[in-house]
């Protein structure tokens, strides 16, 4: 029998949450710190002005994985972010991801600086128009990145305005879909782990001679999350490494200048009763032509004139564990801020939002590990949409 680690969320954390576009979610902190670095007609929708007054240079860390959630599960083994969780190093506060809450949603949220029904990256996967699956984190060039997601980025607007700007992450990740459609703009530095993520950071920072804004990526922590659970010795041993990585930021910031740390997301452990796979449950698959999006939150396409009898079925098969709509009805609830008519059919005919601890597998349809992990994440639930907005100001 397969024994899950504790991932020590109090029953709270599965509450429901929904994204706040506009007043404080992911969508919003970048257009904020390009107000306050000075970049025309950005709009300091989170305050942050106060916050950092007289500082002109500005890096954002986004750990991958990190909910706010997650948070007291790591604090013993991450002292520096303990002491920046309880605002020991200027503020504390939380945000919410972009719905679907899930890593290329939430990168490209961030980056664009609009939700995503105005961005286009509407989930794990999607479908293209011609029914092929892109999956988003293997996105090369094809589709174009900047007509799928033709929003500019607040990286390409502040540089425009002046502002030295600086991607660090993983050099494999230079060039790609995912990258492009959430960052390009900067000047991309490759570093391999976190001490050189760290170094890369400071080093932008260093050289930049007026505003700077510079951006790191690190995604251990959800790796060994989804591998072997929040809580598993693994996952311990990675918020160690966030730990190293931030204390080498904090103690390294040059004079002007701040920390922001955030997250694209939280994760919760689901275990093997709570796994319902299309592939093994007959009434699922009637009627579907096509599945995207993630265990999470499914997207399901559908034979004509097949999709109130999909709904019927689902509701059925998950009851209370899952909302069960129609593209419409997500779209109409704003789960996505404003949807273009573009992007619209990106989101499935039928949309499946997992609630409590349960996911929709789709052996079959997408490759068998999906259905394998022991940590998700992508719904509307607390432990997934809460990330937190940490600060730390140089001492200078």
């Amino acid at each position: 029998m397969t024994v899950f680690p504790s991932d020590g969320l109090h029953p709270d954390a599965l509450r429901l949450v929904r994204p706040a576009y506009g007043t404080g979610s992911l969508a919003d902190l970048l257009p904020s710190v390009s107000a306050v670095l000075g970049v025309p007609d950005a709009t300091d929708v989170l305050g942050l002005g106060a916050r950092l007054d007289g500082v002109d240079k500005v890096a954002v860390l986004l750990v991958d994985g990190l909910g706010a959630y997650q948070l007291p599960l790591a604090a013993p083994h991450a002292p520096v972010l303990a002491d920046l969780a309880a605002g020991g190093r200027g503020h504390a506060g939380t945000l919410t991801a972009g719905f679907p809450s899930t890593t290329p949603v939430s990168l490209v949220t961030l980056g664009a600086g609009v939700p995503p029904g105005a961005h286009g990256i509407l989930g794990f996967t999607v479908r293209r128009p011609d029914g092929r699956p892109l999956t988003h984190i293997l996105w090369g060039n094809d589709p174009d990145p900047r007509t799928w997601q033709p929003v500019p980025t607040r990286l390409e607007l502040a540089a425009a305005a002046g502002v030295r700007v600086t991607v660090v992450s993983k050099p494999q990740f230079e060039g790609g879909g995912l990258s492009l459609a959430a960052n390009r703009g900067g000047v991309y530095r490759g570093a391999a782990d976190g001490t050189a993520v760290a170094d890369g950071m400071l080093a932008a920072l260093r050289e930049a001679d007026g505003p700077a804004l510079v951006y790191g990526y690190h995604p251990d922590l959800d790796h060994f999350g989804h591998e072997d659970g929040v809580g598993s010795d693994t996952w311990r041993e990675a918020a160690r490494g966030v730990d190293k990585l931030l204390d080498r930021l904090v103690h390294g910031l040059p004079p002007r200048s701040a920390l922001l740390i955030v997250a694209d997301h939280g994760q919760l452990n689901v275990p093997l009763e709570g796994r319902r796979d299309i592939a093994a449950i007959p009434a699922l698959a009637e009627g579907v032509e096509g599945v995207a999006g993630e265990p999470r939150v499914r997207y399901l396409h559908v034979a004509a004139g097949a999709r109130d009898d999909v709904l019927a079925n689902w509701r059925e098969v998950f009851g209370a564990d899952a909302s069960v709509v129609s593209r419409e009805q997500a779209i109409d609830e704003g789960w996505f801020g404003a949807v273009p008519a573009a992007h619209a059919e990106r989101i499935g005919d039928v949309v499946v939002i997992c609630w409590g601890r349960a996911v929709a597998v789709a052996s079959g349809w997408e490759p068998v590990k999906a259905g394998q992990l022991v940590a998700y994440h992508g719904s509307a639930t607390a432990a997934e949409m809460t990330v937190p907005l940490l600060i730390a100001r140089s001492s200078v």
